[in-house]
């Protein structure tokens, strides 16, 4: 499995109306296909700063498969609006557990 992970910085004020959108729009991470984890953090020391961390299978099932779904186009409908600037996007896989 790897991790997707998306710097997201959001405008101000958008706070309530940004994570109601990541709720609503969680069921389509739900359903896709390789999708096995969905979660959202916000920075404390920077509430316009979060970072959405989603398990996938693999790196396909995410670049390819899930962004070709109307679920993908809903995700963005309803959180883009919301963006301060483009979200950073990368994937990360297990090397180490120390505890």
């Amino acid at each position: 499995m790897i991790h997707e992970i998306a710097h997201i910085r959001i405008k101000p004020d958008s706070k309530q109306a940004f994570e109601a959108a990541v709720k609503a729009a969680e069921w389509h991470f739900r359903v896709a296909k390789g999708c096995r984890s969905f979660r959202l953090e916000r920075t404390i020391e920077d509430s316009l700063a979060y970072r959405l961390v989603v398990g996938w299978d693999s790196v396909e099932d995410h670049m390819v498969t899930f962004r070709a779904t109307e679920g993908f186009a809903e995700w963005r409908a309803l959180t883009a609006p919301h963006f301060a600037e483009p979200p950073e996007v990368y994937h990360v896989e297990l090397v180490l557990t120390g505890f």
